[in-house]
């Protein structure tokens, strides 16, 4: 069996379905079509008797570089938004965010292989699985930081459930790139593999072990462990929306995203 839509593929075959991101913007950015399907792709294979765990790949040489800048762009406030233009900003965020909860919520067990850039988004939804498998070459990222936007989708409220509070400071407070072996050392992702191939294939065998466990106690697990978190991490999405809505306009976005075009570093000056 086999859907397609225009953010993703969907595969499913042996109780195991493998979705792999399909862009459509360049290295499988995540522009309008990706926020509105992933509910709904997550939600049809959640609802599939036959689906037993999910593989989250990306297409060609990348897992995603993140939020589609150029396709999104204009949905953030400007510096002279007002109130109405703030409110709407806050309901199109939280509808963001609800398309890498729907992946978090997912009652199926999910597992991530890892290949090229991860970044931004690719972390949020990456954060908002099971288990992580990388390939040598993959680098992370939340890049957000470095473009003055605070991450508002996912990795702020799900990685202090992942990593320790030091790793995760340095990690987001920097905005810097870390390899596979970082990444693994950290406990951001479980192992690392040779190549990407190799990766997907360690995924593959992970949810082909989980399919064939009973399914409705795997899916207790997964109610389980995640009634520990599901309040708190609720919590600090409704406050990063908030947060952002009030303060994301800023004449250092608006340096960082210019300066990112320009190809030149960005000089912030905390306006």
């Amino acid at each position: 069996m086999a859907d397609t839509y225009e953010s993703a593929s969907v595969e499913i075959s042996d109780h195991v379905a493998r979705v792999t991101l399909l862009g459509p913007g360049k290295g499988n950015a995540m522009g309008p079509a990706f926020w509105a399907e992933m509910p709904d792709v997550f939600g049809t294979l959640d609802d599939d008797p036959d689906v037993r765990a999910i593989v989250l790949t990306g297409s060609g040489k990348n897992f995603s570089y993140g939020l589609d800048l150029p396709a999104m762009g204009a949905a953030m406030p400007g510096l002279d938004a007002g109130a109405a233009d703030r409110a709407g900003f806050h309901k199109r965020l939280q509808k963001m965010q609800g398309a890498i909860t729907a992946v978090a919520d997912c009652r199926t067990p999910t597992i991530a292989s890892i290949h090229g850039w991860c970044i931004g988004g690719g972390v949020d939804l990456v954060s908002a699985v099971d288990i992580r498998y990388a390939s040598a070459d993959a680098k992370f990222s939340v890049r957000e930081t470095k473009l003055a936007i605070v991450a508002d989708v996912g990795s702020l409220a799900r990685l202090p459930l992942i990593l320790s509070d030091g790793h995760l400071r340095e990690l987001v407070l920097t905005g810097k790139d870390v390899d596979a072996a970082h990444a693994a050392r950290i406990g951001l992702v479980n192992d690392v593999y040779d190549d990407a191939d190799a990766s997907l294939a360690a995924a593959h065998a992970t949810a082909t072990e989980i399919a064939a466990n009973p399914p409705l106690t795997v899916a207790g697990v997964k109610d389980v462990l995640d009634q520990q978190r599901t309040a708190r991490v609720a919590e600090s999405l409704r406050y990063v929306a908030a947060w952002n809505s009030a303060f994301l306009p800023s004449k250092d976005l608006a340096e960082a995203v210019t300066a990112m075009f320009q190809k030149r570093p960005p000089q912030f000056t905390g306006e």
